[in-house]
């Protein structure tokens, strides 16, 4: 099992998760996390450090989010490792909670 980012970090991309991975398996992009299945250990420390509760175990991803469970395994490919908290974006606090956010992820 792996844990997954979801729709919600879009445009908002918190940074609080990434300082207690104990295995830096989150990467950075333009204006999303994601969390490289292949490193995730499973440990949920991510969880509860994620303000915009986008962050799922594989088994409790919503029935609407299936499609970031392969979103996350493509980019961790292509992102840099990030494990250092960052600001989140400048308007992260009006993304948070907007549905339909798919269209606005820059790959």
């Amino acid at each position: 099992m792996t844990y997954v980012v979801a729709e919600n970090c879009i445009r908002c991309k918190y940074t609080d998760c990434v300082t207690v991975c104990p295995v830096d398996a989150f990467h950075e992009g333009p204006n999303f996390l994601v969390i490289n299945p292949e490193e995730c250990i499973d440990c949920d420390l991510c969880v509860p450090e994620c303000p915009a509760e986008a962050i799922f175990a594989e088994v409790d991803l919503p029935e609407d989010q299936q499609e970031f469970l392969e979103i996350n395994a493509e980019l961790a490919k292509k992102w840099p490792v990030i494990n250092e908290q960052k600001q989140p974006l400048p308007d992260a606090e009006e993304w948070n909670g907007v549905k339909g956010k798919l269209k606005y992820l820059e790959r």
